[in-house]
């Protein structure tokens, strides 16, 4: 395998000039740059990722950070989405990415600066951290930069991606009256998610400005699992059967509601109608096709990336981008029959 000093030897010039013409330095002639390319091409010179950035002190590689990375997550595809469009970022931007998980027990053990520094990173993308994660408050005091997918912080060195979720679950609620429906239900996530408080402020506020009271044992939290949110719907709906519409948090918490209206015996959309979050792939194989609020996931990746890599060549002051959502309208919302 060819070296630079191969390279320097047959372009007649130092090991210095080669290192610097390859590594983009201004201060190198245009047309040694140019030779010193053509004998590095015809060596078949490949740089070693290592020595580079112990070089330059950059490793140009960012880390996607997930917290509770498991099984369960891959029905929804919903991170698969964003990890795509964060890969397609960071290489557009000459970046590698690495991918690892955490949970609240592996914070307690080892630092978020820490375990950058092990794993070599410049900066990290973080995904579904709660707001008692130990790492949330961590990233506002390191050095690193971060970008957090759908938790709204901002400083120095942290931004965040996210859609408007206030209004995405405004269109949905309003979406839902303008059917002519009033006994509103809502199928929330958890209170340790950012977007469940924003969701559950959307819905209010739809209300509200249609002079529907609030209620608040119509708000049931379904841990954005599938079938948690079958358990807690079968058990609210067989209670509560003035209730006409559902808007939920996720399609997964969504196509649970389903699931348990079919083993009442409750028609959708005919007696019940239902609106989802996210526009998950399986939103449009349901049965009936789910009506939902489309996020587009992959763009959320892709602005992280491109958020955390403008942080990390300082060619940015922004740190914060909120994308739009859209109603999506198919087969499980209908008009009330008065």
């Amino acid at each position: 395998m060819a070296t630079i000093k191969d390279i320097a030897k047959a372009a007649g010039v130092s090991v210095t000039t080669v290192s610097r013409a390859l590594n983009g330095y201004s201060d190198v002639n245009e047309k040694t740059r140019i030779r010193i390319r053509k004998v590095a091409d015809e060596l078949n010179y490949s740089p070693n990722a290592v020595a580079r950035s112990l070089v330059m002190s950059k490793t140009k590689t960012i880390g996607l950070l997930v917290s509770e990375l498991n099984r369960s997550g891959a029905k929804d595809m919903f991170m698969f989405e964003v990890m795509c469009g964060i890969n397609d970022a960071a290489s557009d931007n000459d970046y590698d990415l690495i991918l690892f998980s955490t949970n609240p027990a592996k914070q307690q053990a080892k630092s978020y600066s820490q375990l950058c520094r092990e794993r070599q990173v410049e900066g990290v993308i973080m995904q579904g951290i709660k707001s008692h994660d130990p790492y949330l408050q961590e990233i506002i005091d390191s050095n690193i930069p971060c970008v957090l997918v759908d938790v709204e912080l901002e400083g120095e060195n942290v931004g965040h991606v996210t859609t408007d979720n206030v209004f995405g679950s405004q269109m949905a609620v309003k979406h839902l009256i303008n059917l002519g429906h009033e006994k509103i239900a809502m199928l929330n996530g958890h209170d340790q998610a950012a977007v469940s408080r924003k969701r559950l402020s959307g819905y209010r506020k739809a209300l509200e400005e249609a002079g529907i009271p609030f209620k608040e044992e119509y708000v049931m939290n379904g841990e954005f699992r599938e079938d948690q949110a079958e358990t807690v719907a079968f058990n609210f709906l067989t209670r509560n059967n003035e209730v006409t519409a559902m808007f939920c948090a996720s399609d997964l918490m969504a196509l649970g509601v389903l699931r348990a209206a079919r083993r009442i015996g409750i028609s959708v959309p005919e007696k019940l109608s239902i609106v989802g979050f996210d526009d998950i792939t399986l939103a449009q194989y349901s049965h009936p096709q789910l009506t939902t609020i489309a996020q587009d996931k992959y763009q959320m990746g892709y602005e992280a990336a491109r958020l955390l890599t403008a942080m990390l060549e300082k060619s940015t002051k922004k740190r914060r981008i909120i994308l739009d959502n859209q109603l999506v309208v198919r087969e499980s919302t209908t008009q009330l029959n008065s």
